[in-house]
């Protein structure tokens, strides 16, 4: 059986501006994040060396990714959807293979404290001092 879990944060910018502060704050929270000319960042990740690609299309809302670290390997649907004069952010995980249910439900737990962090970095126009505070 495949197991999943969504999560979905409300925004409190417009579609656009949340869509390019996602973008602007990958290489903020990871700072030893190296892009390469292929677009994977590189990075030391929780789980060793890591790397991430976004597949984007701005005007669709579409900020899909693959995530790859040492233990597994993801690929994360993720929706940037009009809400007025906010945004809606739907992440689907789809549980990969190399995990087991425990080490996925833990992962998932992880994703949703750095979601809500991603929330608040995001409504606060990445202020340096929210930064400072994260390390």
């Amino acid at each position: 059986m495949i197991r999943t879990r969504t999560i979905s944060m409300e925004v409190n910018k417009i579609v656009g501006d949340t869509f390019d502060s996602i973008l602007a704050l990958f290489p903020k929270v990871v700072p030893d994040a190296k892009i390469n000319s292929d677009g994977w960042w590189s990075f030391i990740g929780p789980y060793g060396k890591s790397k991430v690609k976004f597949n984007q299309n701005k005007s669709l809302g579409v900020l899909d990714h693959e995530y790859i670290d040492e233990e597994s390997a993801w690929k994360i649907p993720m929706r940037i959807i009009p809400n007025g004069n906010s945004s809606e952010v739907v992440i689907i995980l789809k549980k990969p293979k190399q995990l087991t249910d425990a080490q996925f439900d833990e992962r998932v737990e992880k994703i949703n404290k750095l979601a809500t962090s991603m929330k608040k970095i995001l409504e606060s126009d990445f202020n340096s001092n929210y930064f400072k505070n994260m390390v």
